[in-house]
């Protein structure tokens, strides 16, 4: 049997350019201990009629989402308002997205509207309040979360993905996992 250096070699040489080629995509995209699901793409406005694409156009590169699915989760997204200080303090972009399974007619929309414009009568309140008119389960999915029997504070960023994520009520061990993954810190 003859060894064939020329073949051995342009062998290891491929599989050493593929290996570097797999580290660069691992390098390059995402793991799953840095992102924790996608907020998905969608059109919305908010009470104030701003149009708004999310996630493109968050206030900043790092947003903190107050996400509720019912009327009975506004206590727990006004504890995370209220604990973090966030009427405030003017370091932490944040903005509560109501979401609600689309009702499919814009009358049926304008009417889940009418009630949360009811529920923000300011409009500091208003500008900060972006319904999501969607399929719930679709978006709890695209989130990672676990239901929707609780509210959630995520960290998400502009291309939509989620940093960090913590639900129900005000705690001051989940809000420092928030503030360091708005700050840049630990994304957990």
């Amino acid at each position: 049997m003859k060894f064939n250096l020329n073949r051995t070699l342009l062998y290891l040489l491929a599989w050493l350019a593929a290996a570097a080629l797999a580290l660069m995509f691992a390098a390059a995209s995402p793991n799953e201990a840095s992102v924790m699901g996608q907020l998905p793409y969608h059109m919305s406005q908010t009470l104030l009629r701003r149009p708004l694409a999310l996630p493109g156009e968050l206030p900043s590169e790092r947003t903190l989402a107050l996400v509720t699915f019912q009327r009975a989760h506004r206590a727990q997204a006004d504890s995370w308002i209220e604990g973090l200080n966030l009427k405030n303090d003017a370091s932490i972009n944040w903005l509560r997205l109501p979401v609600i399974n689309d009702p499919g007619t814009a009358t049926g929309r304008q009417a889940a509207e009418g009630r949360l414009l009811q529920n923000y009568p300011a409009d500091t309140e208003r500008a900060g309040v972006v319904p999501v008119f969607t399929n719930r389960s679709d978006f709890v999915r695209s989130l990672g979360l676990n239901g929707v029997a609780q509210s959630y504070a995520i960290v998400v960023n502009r291309q939509g993905d989620v940093l960090a994520r913590v639900e129900g009520q005000f705690d001051a061990d989940k809000a420092e996992i928030l503030r360091a993954t708005l700050q840049g810190g630990a994304k957990r």
